[in-house]
Formats: structure tokens, C-alpha cells, sequence
């Protein structure tokens, strides 16, 4: 006696195309296609700017006795190159945000960077201490500055509405 044969069918039906699955592969593809676009776009922009270095290094040809210029040149172009580095706009977003929290009560009246050591000094004046505090601890949670700290603040007698002007530091992290 023999045992009936097995029929095993390894290939199950397959699933109809749902209307949530054909709007997710649309949407995916959109996203890809997207993608693609913004890469070639800006391998297009890197080929042109390669380019533009590649004709201004043509046109540098060094002439004899300039290397004393090109020196102080090299000096003013890191100068130039720190102070594009500190990021301004958002640093001044970030210190407008944290006034308009403080209901515009905190004024900022100077912002002194130091690009060796990417910090800032900040002095500004409030109507009152807990105010210029709250200011502080708003900027504490701020991704863009890291440590800000109350250095010193003083109480303005001369003045009718007796402000607070303060000042304080902090280091800034470079942008993302």
C-alpha cells in the first residue's frame, strides 16, 4: 500500500491592489522622482561652480613680489570667511524669538562674536530682573546657542523707569 500523493501548492493568490496601496506607491514614486530632480539639480549647480573655479584659478596667474600682498590678502579672506561663518540670520531670529517670548519687553542693544572661539556677548536691558532671567532661560533652550549665562546685570538709578541692563554670553553651534 503506497500513501496518495502531496500536492503542495507554495505559490498563495495573489492580493488585490488596494486603493490605500495604489496612493502609497503614487506617493512614493512622487517622492523619488522629487528626490531625483533636487539631486541632478544640484550636481548640475557643483558642475557650474566647478567651472567658475576652475576659469578664476586660470586667470590667477601669481606675479613676481605679490606674495607679500597675497599674504595680507590670505589675512583679510580668514577674517572675511569668520565672519560669514557666524551664523547671523539665524542667531538673530533666534534673539528676536526670544524677545517677542518676553512680550518685547527685553531690548538687545549690542551682539559681540567672537569667531575664534565661537561665542557671543550679548547686552540688552529689561524692564525688571525676572524678566532679563526669563530671557536667559529662553535662550538656554535654544538649539542654536549653547551655555548662555547671566554674566553681570545692573539697575539703571539714573533712569525714570529704573531698567535692568544686563549682559551675557554664550557659544554658538554651527548650523546644520
Amino acid at each position: 500500500m503506497s500513501a496518495p500523493p502531496v500536492m503542495i501548492d507554495f505559490s498563495a493568490p495573489r492580493a488585490r491592489l488596494t486603493l490605500f496601496g495604489a496612493v502609497l506607491l503614487v506617493l512614493g514614486a512622487s517622492v523619488a522622482a522629487g528626490t531625483y530632480a533636487e539631486y541632478r539639480l544640484l550636481v548640475a549647480r557643483r558642475a557650474g561652480l566647478e567651472l567658475k573655479l576652475e576659469a578664476a584659478n586660470r586667470h590667477n596667474r601669481p606675479e613676481p613680489g605679490a606674495d607679500a600682498r597675497a599674504a595680507g590678502f590670505a589675512d583679510a579672506a580668514g577674517r572675511m570667511a569668520a565672519e560669514l561663518g557666524t551664523p547671523w540670520t539665524a542667531l538673530l531670529a533666534e534673539l528676536e524669538a526670544a524677545s517677542r517670548d518676553t512680550t518685547g519687553q527685553v531690548a538687545v542693544l549690542s551682539i559681540e562674536p567672537d569667531h575664534a572661539k565661537h561665542s557671543v556677548h550679548i547686552t540688552g536691558e529689561a524692564k525688571d530682573l525676572p524678566l532679563a532671567l526669563a530671557y536667559v532661560e529662553r535662550l538656554q533652550a535654544s538649539r542654536l546657542l549653547h551655555y548662555p549665562m547671566l554674566d553681570s546685570h545692573e539697575l539703571k538709578t539714573d533712569d525714570p523707569q529704573r531698567p535692568v541692563r544686563f549682559a551675557m554670553s554664550a557659544e554658538w553651534r554651527e548650523a546644520p
